[in-house]
């Protein structure tokens, strides 16, 4: 290996490494001393439950992992929005787990906390996957009440997608394994069926100090809803249980008596490794992505033997399309290459940007892949559509248009990583957030904006002079380098991967290593959902 490869190695895996410190410490939750206190009460912690609860020797897909990540500081602080929740398999079964975490704020719901729990329900809903909870939150957390409580995608939500999912025929199962409180007391009983541990569950609309508040009587939260009140006198819980572990064990054996599910039909054969070093896929990008590099590389060392079938190869070559298996899977890929190319005239393209031809060609294989019922996996590094008077001559709208409607309206399942840039409208064109991709990663080394940070601070920065020029305040060259440098730093604060996923832009950060496994799990999930509509593309101009 040369130089330059080894020192794009050494800054992604850099770059790995510290996402994977950043999620040691959101791992840790409310804090070690929360955690002990879990203990002192023979609790689990929610991912020792989640580890409990999944089969050995299967990967946990874990969704959300950095939400909250660095907001929420003058309230403390939100680790995982205060839930652990990912894909798992039990009994062989492919699940969606959410496991509120206690330790953080009691287990309370802020904003992010609805999002996410909020995607889990949307992600089962979608894949028609059965959804276990694992109840221990003390509700909405009150100071931020108006951020969580009254609107269409807040706490509220999460109850009547539990009536959506029980007439979808949607398995739901809840375990109460501490408090369940208000609003949140809905949730197991809307489910499938509910599990209450002893000395530690309780379900009730308002605790023992509310009730002695309003009403004026005296009685434990025990008493009041605690697991033996609920299975021997109000009926509302299914199964008791001494301990954690038997609670988990039911869920178990809840799991492994459902029915076969029907499937998608997605095509599936051996899986075979890549035939490529899958391990050098760090050396591929550029340290910074500051330079051009072959997305082709990077797509032949996650593909099954190393095999990629281009579609169209000579014609739009600032986007890559093909077709080749991930862990056995068929696929689609629709992906930035980042070389500068020739178009058929001989003409120089820009990589990274989507031109006519390339936004022509990805529109045309979507289509294809809608055709034959073979998922999409986009990979994004881009900067944008080409602008400038050819292009728009040449109706550079019209032909991205007609690629954002392609995939607006496809209907095979669409997974998306964020492997570098992702730009203005170009992350619209790959499937960004907006375009329901059924999942949607992002590597550390990924950006999210409108446009990249030197153009966008120094746009902002003509903006702010131009103002202080028009009050006839004058600045000088030091004082501008100052603003643009605040500016700059701002701005890029807000297109890192952190920043997206803390928002819940992208579903997780992860290891390019890992990303074969990801499109795996995700096709997985996809395939239990046999209900696909016809596709249609609607009105485009030609």
């Amino acid at each position: 290996m040369n130089t330059a490869f080894n020192r794009n190695e050494d800054w992604m895996k850099l770059a790995v490494s510290q996402s994977r410190q950043y999620f040691e410490k959101i791992k840790l939750g409310g804090g070690k001393k929360a955690m002990e206190k879990q203990k002192e009460r023979n609790k689990l912690s929610p991912r020792e439950r989640i580890a409990y609860l999944c089969d050995t020797d299967t990967p946990f897909i874990e969704i959300g992992g950095f939400a909250g990540f660095d907001m929420y500081e003058e309230q403390g602080g939100c680790p995982s929005g205060g839930t652990v929740a990912g894909l798992g398999y039990i009994r062989g079964r492919q699940c969606v787990i959410v496991a509120n975490d206690q330790t953080v704020k009691a287990g309370a719901w802020f904003p992010i906390t609805g999002k996410k729990n909020l995607r889990m329900q949307e992600i089962a809903m979608e894949n028609r996957l059965p959804i276990i909870y694992l109840v221990d939150s003390a509700g909405v957390f009150l100071p931020m009440q108006d951020e969580i409580f009254p609107d269409k995608e807040h706490f509220g939500r999460v109850f009547r997608n539990n009536a959506k999912m029980s007439a979808m025929g949607i398995t739901q199962i809840a375990a109460v394994m501490g408090a369940c409180v208000a609003g949140g007391a809905y949730l197991p009983i809307m489910s499938d069926e509910t599990l209450m541990v002893e000395g530690n569950g309780s379900i009730f609309l308002a605790g023992s100090y509310l009730v002695k508040a309003a009403i004026g009587e005296d009685i434990d939260n025990e008493t009041l809803g605690g697991a033996i009140t609920h299975t021997e006198i109000s009926g509302i819980a299914d199964y008791k249980f001494k301990t954690e572990e038997d609670c988990l064990d039911q869920i178990k054996k809840i799991i492994d008596k459902l029915g076969a599910p029907k499937t998608a039909g997605f095509d599936r054969a051996a899986s075979l490794k890549p035939a490529k070093n899958q391990n050098e896929i760090y050396g591929i990008m550029y340290e910074g992505n500051v330079k051009p590099y072959d997305m082709l590389e990077i797509i032949e060392r996650i593909v099954d033997n190393s095999e990629f079938d281009q579609f169209k190869q000579d014609y739009g070559q600032t986007i890559l399309c093909g077709y080749a298996r991930i862990e056995g899977w068929a696929v689609g890929i629709v992906a930035n290459q980042r070389l500068v190319s020739k178009n058929g005239k001989g003409e120089m393209q820009i990589g990274g940007v989507i031109y006519n031809d390339s936004a022509d060609k990805a529109a045309r294989f979507i289509m294809n892949c809608n055709q034959k019922k073979i998922p999409l996996v986009f990979l994004q590094d881009v900067t944008g559509f080409m602008v400038g008077s050819r292009s728009e001559h040449s109706g550079i709208i019209k032909d991205g248009a007609k690629l954002v409607n392609a995939v607006a309206n496809s209907v095979v399942p669409k997974i998306t990583i964020i492997i570098g840039n992702s730009f203005g409208a170009g992350n619209y064109a790959m499937c960004g957030k907006a375009y329901d991709p059924r999942f949607i990663y992002s590597w550390p080394s990924a950006k999210i904006a409108v446009m990249g940070g030197d153009q966008a601070a120094k746009t902002l920065l003509q903006i702010q002079v131009a103002g202080m020029k028009a009050k006839g305040k004058e600045i000088s060259a030091a004082e501008e380098k100052e603003l643009l440098d605040c500016i700059k730093a701002s701005y890029e604060k807000q297109t890192s991967p952190y920043y997206a996923a803390a928002r819940l832009w992208v579903d997780d950060i992860i290891d390019p290593i890992d990303t074969r496994l990801r499109i795996a799990e995700a096709i997985s999930a996809a395939n239990h959902n046999p209900d696909m509509e016809e596709f249609k593309m609607g009105v485009v101009q030609v």
